[in-house]
């Protein structure tokens, strides 16, 4: 079936950066569109960022845009997410979605 597994987060400094993951099993990965979304504490899912199959195009929020970098390792199976200069709004859980799946999420805390 498929299986969808976030890790990389932790805590981090203001200014810092974290490199998260996301492995998949279970469906040919290099098929499909990779997105990360992010849940804030008592905020609503969003969009983080995006890459197509071939990883040939990206798409990123604007709040991210610039400090953020979304990649992929076919022959992997994996989707990275680049995060640097943290700030402490990027605190959230953050998820992998792809084939219309969700991972169960990896939490990223900026905090001094």
């Amino acid at each position: 079936q498929v299986q969808l597994v976030e890790s990389g987060g932790g805590l981090v400094q203001p200014g810092g950066s974290l490199r998260l993951s996301c492995a998949a099993s279970g469906f040919t990965f290099s098929s499909y569109v990779g997105s990360w979304y992010r849940q804030a504490p008592g905020k609503e899912r969003e969009f983080v960022a995006d890459i197509t199959s071939g990883g040939g195009s990206t798409n990123y929020a604007d709040s991210v845009k610039g400090r953020f970098t979304i990649s992929r390792d076919n022959a992997k199976n994996t989707l990275y997410l680049q995060m640097n200069s943290l700030k402490p709004e990027d605190t959230a859980v953050y998820y992998c979605r792809l084939r219309g799946s969700w991972g169960r999420g990896t939490r990223v805390t900026v905090s001094s």
